[in-house]
């Protein structure tokens, strides 16, 4: 596993929230949820019902999971987004009803796991301890060759590496265990299919620790007929967009502290210096 070191954070006694996004699983929906209930910690599990047409909410509601509907599909970072709200709103009512707790740490996996989900325990496992704020899935060395999409995942990897420093393996596995704060470290997510290289590089920028895991967990694959080949051209401009708009920020945030400092200072220097922080990879 490879890990990058930031900020330490305290174990705390919180427990774990999966979060499911879904659109048309219902072939597999309920054993995922079956299966993530197994997960050590977890007393909650949330689906969001990403604009599906089948029975997707319906087999999630029977399988004992909580299920919050998209009336139309809105995409990934979306999903996420509102099932990490659900969760907040869950504790919510709870400290309402007189349950103090920690808030949960957040579980994101994907909805067609099906009963490998039960296998995701040594993602939680390094979250629960309080030694990474975020665990990011490595899939079995025989997933790499099934999708595809290498120039997908390159784009990706490179774009992670040349804004942190660190290198992932897999950067756009979507299974990943954080901390609430490593995850609100991130909000606003990147829209789409780029949430994955956004939370990753935000919350390294936030001074979080990321943690690549070795997880023996399996999904369909994606295929290689035009409809996969098209799946892959929206994950490609998703995740330069993602990118894209974290590489002007520090451009445009230089830019604010510019015309701010003149218009205050007369060209006294008042914008605020910030050191350059190097991470290494390291192999556990």
């Amino acid at each position: 596993m490879s890990v990058v070191r930031g900020r330490p954070e305290e174990p705390t006694d919180a427990a774990v929230a999966v979060v499911i996004a879904a659109k048309n699983e219902d072939d597999r929906i309920g054993a995922t949820i079956v299966a993530a209930h197994t997960l050590p910690g977890v007393d909650l599990v949330v689906v969001v019902d990403d604009g599906s047409t089948d029975r997707t909410a319906d087999l999630a509601l029977e399988a004992g999971a909580r299920v919050l509907r998209h009336s139309r599909n809105r995409g990934k970072g979306a999903a996420m987004e509102t099932g990490a709200e659900g969760v907040r709103l869950t504790e919510e009512r709870e400290a309402a009803e007189g349950a103090i707790r920690a808030p949960r740490h957040l579980l994101f996996l994907d909805a067609d796991l099906g009963e490998t989900a039960k296998d995701a325990a040594p993602l939680v496992e390094p979250v629960l301890e309080g030694t990474s704020d975020m665990t990011i899935a490595l899939f079995p060395a025989t997933r790499l060759r099934l999708g595809g999409h290498g120039f997908v995942v390159r784009l990706a990897r490179e774009g992670v590496r040349r804004s942190t420093g660190w290198e992932p393996e897999q950067p756009l596995n979507g299974q990943r265990c954080m901390s609430r704060a490593a995850f609100e470290a991130a909000r606003p997510l990147a829209p789409g299919f780029g949430v994955e290289t956004g939370l990753t590089i935000d919350v390294l920028h936030a001074g979080f620790r990321v943690m690549e895991v070795a997880v023996p967990l399996e999904h369909r694959a994606t295929g290689t007929d035009l409809r996969a080949q098209l799946h892959r051209a929206h994950q490609f401009v998703d995740v330069a967009r993602a990118l894209t708009a974290r590489e002007l920020r520090p451009a445009l945030r230089r830019t604010w502290q510019g015309v701010t400092a003149r218009s205050t200072g007369g060209g006294r220097e008042h914008i605020r210096k910030s050191g350059h922080i190097t991470r290494k990879n390291r192999q556990e």
